[in-house]
């Protein structure tokens, strides 16, 4: 009997941890510095102005999150054995 709770205990402690470490990955990608974004009506360097639909799209925020999560599931792959 003791057995099994402890298996269950250490699943439980281990999906936390992973979440948490995920959250943590998330937080840090999301907080790196990335390039500046002008303001509306700013002139770039060479004089001309700076079109509003240059701005980043959204979807490319995330992607050194999701390469940290895959990274840490490969190391714990490979740490099973």
């Amino acid at each position: 009997m003791n057995q099994i709770i402890n298996m269950i205990m250490r699943t439980v402690m281990r999906k936390l941890l992973n979440k948490g470490i995920d959250a943590g990955f998330n937080k840090a990608a999301s907080m790196r510095g990335g390039p500046k974004k002008q303001a509306k009506g700013e002139i770039d360097d060479y004089g001309n102005p700076v079109a509003q639909h240059t701005q980043r799209s959204g979807g490319s925020s995330n992607k050194g999150a999701q390469q940290a999560k895959q990274a840490m599931k490969m190391a714990r792959r490979i740490n099973k054995f």
